[in-house]
């Protein structure tokens, strides 16, 4: 079975992201040159949270 060949370039990315940059390194830390605060804000404010959405409608259900 044939490898996949590396894609070329940078993906898209959301505008307030634009720099981003994550690695593994040799220890297998994980390396971001954002902060994790930031990083978390984002997501709670454009992701949502699937686990939390069905609690919510389990808590309606039982109304």
């Amino acid at each position: 079975m044939p490898k996949k060949k590396p894609k070329i370039g940078k993906p898209e990315v959301h505008e307030e992201l634009k720099g981003f940059d994550i690695k593994i390194n040799e220890f297998g830390e994980i390396v971001s040159n954002f902060e994790i605060d930031k990083l978390n804000k984002f997501l709670d404010e454009n992701v949502e949270d699937l686990k939390l959405k069905d609690i919510d409608e389990a808590s309606k259900e039982e109304e």
